[in-house]
């Protein structure tokens, strides 16, 4: 802002001596100043005092300070306006907040990080972190192999490569690199206590059979009989075929008996191949007690219902299937992967192998460290209850 030349008192003086009878011209010529400035000061301060204009000087500046406050007042509320809708938890989000308001809003970073309350040293701070190249890019390479796969897996793959790094640090790159897998939406299933049955923790202790559906490229169906060891958590048979009867059933049951040894019981549903007289007369003949659960309670088969689901979501949703050949080699190759590489949550992230062989040697689950520890294959019974119908109802 440009000086002024006279000060109120000055221009207060110069309009006493023109009332005191000099001209306007002699003034204007004496001082420097045209004769409408002279005229100018007459508007403004004419018939004032000295103490009048200097209260005049300081309202102009309380005004002059007022105006400043609201307008910043009002950058500040813009500034935060326009952060509404941006979640600031953590210095990467606060960082993202002040380079956006400079850059938007034309402050100083002081300003910006008055506006929003952050710390000026966080703002500044860089990270001196490694920038882990090599582990990043295998962990991309084991999620783009393993595209289901949650960091929680990953990390068990990596851990069995060798790879020291903790669960956190394989969390943060995980997410760093964006590779969060998108859950996909699922039916909404009834919560509620009920008392399982109680199953002895050993290979071939309980089975459960079940059915799961898909399709071929040309559009023709086609199904797959799934068998898994409820204790082991094994894929004892994943048969996929256009068409599976009672006795197709009856004889790949008797073939897995044959190599794997009887089941002391066999879980399924209420379908027309499991309650078929073909079932019927192989369970009494091999002397298997078959369970069935209660009609429209899928979670009473909750193992090989997880089971389907793992498939479903890990291969079949994955996979175009050109023909039954095709099904049969990717179905077999798959069951064998899950069996021996994959790691399974429910028993501390062992692999079904793995952990059937820890049963079969120590006659006791076996945990892969001290943070993966095995979950029971079945709760006990509730409290009070002993009829035994309720616990058949129950699954």
């Amino acid at each position: 802002m440009k000086r002024a030349r006279f000060t109120e008192e000055q221009i207060i003086g110069i309009l006493r001596e023109n009332e005191a009878g000099a001209k306007a011209g002699e003034l204007a010529r004496k001082h420097g100043v045209s004769e409408g400035t002279i005229y100018a000061w007459k508007a403004k301060f004419g018939g004032m005092s000295v103490s009048d204009a200097q209260r005049l000087r300081a309202l102009e500046d309380e005004n002059g300070k007022l105006k400043r406050l609201l307008a910043d007042a009002m950058l500040d509320k813009a500034a935060l306006n326009d952060l509404l809708s941006k979640k600031l938890v953590g210095p990467a989000a606060m960082r993202q907040a002040v380079a956006h308001v400079k850059a938007t809003f034309g402050v100083s970073e002081r300003r910006a990080c008055s506006i929003i309350k952050a710390d000026r040293k966080s703002v500044r701070y860089r990270s001196c972190r490694p920038p882990d190249t090599a582990l990043r890019e295998r962990l991309r390479a084991l999620a783009v192999e393993r595209r289901r796969f949650g960091y929680r897996r990953l990390f068990v793959l990596l851990r069995r490569e060798g790879e020291p790094s903790g669960k956190n640090r394989i969390y943060r790159l995980y997410r760093e690199e964006g590779l969060t897998v998108r859950k996909r939406r699922c039916r909404r299933r009834a919560i509620g206590t009920r008392a399982p049955i109680l199953v002895e923790a050993r290979p071939n202790a309980r089975w459960s059979l079940d059915f799961v559906h898909d399709q071929f490229a040309t559009g023709r169906r086609f199904r797959i009989l799934n068998v898994v060891d409820d204790v082991t958590r094994e894929c004892l048979a994943a048969i996929p075929d256009t068409s599976i009867s009672g006795r197709r059933v009856a004889r790949e049951l008797t073939a897995l008996i044959a190599r794997r040894g009887c089941p002391a019981m066999i879980v399924s549903d209420n379908g027309t191949e499991f309650t078929s007289t073909a079932i019927l007369a192989w369970a009494q003949d091999h002397g298997v007690d078959w369970h069935y659960i209660a009609p429209g309670k899928p979670t009473q088969n909750g193992f090989v219902e997880s089971f389907n689901g793992r498939m479903r979501d890990e291969l079949l949703n994955e996979s175009l299937f050109f023909g039954l050949d095709h099904a049969r080699q990717k179905v077999a190759a798959w069951a064998l992967d899950y069996n021996t590489r994959r790691p399974h949550s429910s028993i501390g992230y062992l692999t079904p192998e793995a952990f059937a062989a820890s049963l079969t040697a120590t006659g006791r689950p076996a945990a892969q460290d001290e943070s993966c520890a095995v979950r029971p294959v079945a709760h006990p019974t509730l409290r009070g209850v002993t009829n035994p119908r309720t616990l058949v109802a129950a699954g």
